[in-house]
């Protein structure tokens, strides 16, 4: 049989100890015969110092190195909170636009309120609209439960809007006086001199709407005001509807024609005035078809 050899073994514990001692001997030894080492110690120095030198100038590497990834996890850490606050302080300042223009929104139906005070009237938002940018026909936040009704006039900006199409308990359709199916019994303001107001679709895109049977006698001019008039069966009286311009004789029915601007933005409404109080129609008997 063969005999395995054995390899001889230290185990790494005595390596440390014996290591450790030879180490105590030369630091005492270099204590103690300082002259007799100088040589040796100037030739390790000579080794050692290079070596160093080294040591040291990749540790300063390194620890730039790590500075730099250190700063740059920072600045990420930082622009990422920043980028959270921008982001905070933006939606911020958009609920503080939002609400600037509800305040705005109310300021205007305040005066609104003030310049038509005989009328009593609740305030209203606008929560959809039918067809196309215009407002001709939309939907309202406020119904029979707050007092709204059908043929209710509608007023905003500075003036009248239209008048309530249907009713339901809690929203209202409001025809506004823009659309084609509008007629609104008018006049203007300083001669009394009555008119039809009427609402067209296509007109409204250029910034006005038609007025029509004026008396072809009536003194009137452009920028003349027009208000809803006191013949009228469903709009009360003295609300301001717009302005005239492009005043036009029709030879055909030996009658006036002009266009209105309306003092209403029909492409920007939010809010408005229902005035809760029906026009009392018994007296009137004239033009109650065109409303």
């Amino acid at each position: 049989m063969r005999r395995r050899n054995r390899k001889f073994r230290i185990h790494p514990k005595y390596v440390y100890i014996a290591l450790a001692l030879i180490c105590f001997i030369l630091v005492v030894l270099s204590f103690k015969f300082s002259d007799s080492f100088s040589s040796v110690k100037t030739g390790i120095g000579n080794i050692v110092t290079p070596m160093q030198k080294g040591i040291n100038t990749i540790g300063s590497y390194l620890s730039d190195k790590m500075e730099y990834f250190t700063s740059k996890g920072d600045l990420i850490a930082e622009n990422e909170a920043l980028k959270k606050k921008i982001d905070e302080l933006s939606y911020d300042n958009k609920i503080l636009a939002g609400e600037n223009s509800n305040l705005e929104n109310y300021r205007e139906l305040f005066k609104l309120d003030r310049k038509y005070p005989e009328y009593p009237k609740v305030a209203a938002t606008v929560v959809s609209r039918d067809g196309n940018n215009w407002f001709h026909v939309f939907t309202i936040d406020k119904g029979t439960a707050d007092g709204v009704d059908v043929d209710m006039n509608v007023i905003s900006g500075n003036g009248l809007v239209g008048i309530i199409s249907e009713a339901g308990e809690h929203y209202a359709k409001v025809r506004a006086i823009i659309d084609d199916k509008s007629n609104v019994s008018a006049m203007f303001e300083k001669s009394g001199e009555t008119c039809m107001v009427k609402g067209n679709m296509e007109s409204i895109f250029n910034g006005y709407i038609d007025v029509e049977m004026i008396s072809n006698s009536a003194k009137i001019k452009d920028g003349d005001e027009v208000v809803t008039s006191h013949v009228s069966d469903k709009y009360l009286q003295g609300i301001s509807v717009g302005y005239i311009s492009d005043i036009k004789e029709d030879e055909a029915t030996m009658t006036k024609t002009a266009h209105l601007t309306p003092v209403v933005s029909f492409d920007q409404l939010e809010t408005v005035l229902v005035i809760t109080q029906l026009k009392d129609s018994s007296e009137v008997k004239d033009m109650s078809k065109y409303d």
